[in-house]
């Protein structure tokens, strides 16, 4: 699969030339490791360029040698992130669809994400700064539409396992998923790891159930349930709405007439 090419963001960015030497490139390098922890910890707007500097352990004055802004430093870290995920090999691993297929979408999910782990407080800041940033508003849709694209292609490579469901909404799907993902990568400074792995558990499943009929599913019959096991036909979703169905002696009770209640 061609992976589609990612966007530029720095096109039209004055950046300040890039330094030549070992040690101001190492510089360069603290500042933007300050910038993305920074980012993760307090968000964009709580950051300032005297936070970053002091945690990369230079003045103020000099982070301007590199960067001309809070803002411009913001852009070339979610251009490092882009640059990642485009390297990132999005091709499912495994044989036909069936019951591991649930469980190999979980693992190669939980890759994908943690290989970005660093940058998540990017991801956030440059959503915060999006909301009232035009210009990173109109870049945000440029990026969102690049990896929608990447998605449906998954999606399309998933279709052709034996055992997916024909006829599913692949386009609306991917771009669902999408918001999705952006959603967790921005939480995903903050969330505790059980909390992050879960998540990512679930949407591995979301995807499995649209994607795939469950083994355990008879042809015609039911809906799967959330958690993967089996089937409910329309007269069990009903039941489990009111009370659970008798069972054992429970079932060859009856009711009093009310001569006998009497």
């Amino acid at each position: 699969m061609r992976a589609p090419i990612p966007p530029v963001l720095a096109d039209d960015e004055d950046l300040p030339p890039a330094p030549q030497q070992k040690r101001s490139l190492a510089t360069r390098q603290k500042l933007l490791d300050a910038g993305r922890n920074l980012f993760a910890e307090q968000g964009y707007h709580a950051t300032s360029i005297q936070a970053i500097a002091s945690r990369a352990g230079i003045a103020a004055g000099a982070f301007y040698t590199y960067y001309r802004s809070k803002r411009q430093l913001l852009i070339v870290l979610m251009t490092e992130l882009l640059a990642r995920l485009r390297d990132l090999d999005l091709r499912p691993k495994g044989g036909a669809a069936g019951t591991d297929s649930r469980a190999g979408l979980r693992t190669f999910l939980a890759a994908v994400f943690r290989a970005d782990l660093e940058y998540y407080g990017v991801v956030r800041a440059w959503q915060e700064a999006a909301l009232t940033d035009a210009g990173l508003g109109r870049m945000q849709t440029a990026i969102e539409s690049w990896t929608n694209a990447r998605i449906l292609g998954v999606f399309r490579l998933l279709r052709q396992y034996p055992n997916a469901r024909p006829n599913r909404d692949l386009p609306a799907f991917a771009r669902m998923m999408d918001r999705h993902f952006w959603s967790i990568l921005a939480r995903g400074a903050s969330l505790p790891p059980r909390d992050f792995n879960r998540e990512v558990r679930i949407a591995a499943d979301v995807i499995y159930h649209y994607l795939f009929h469950d083994p355990l599913d008879r042809p015609g019959e039911g809906n799967p349930l959330p958690d993967g096991h089996g089937s409910v036909t329309p007269c069990e979703i009903g039941a489990t709405a009111t009370e659970p169905r008798p069972s054992g002696s429970a079932r060859r009770r009856t009711i009093p007439s009310r001569a006998k209640i009497k």
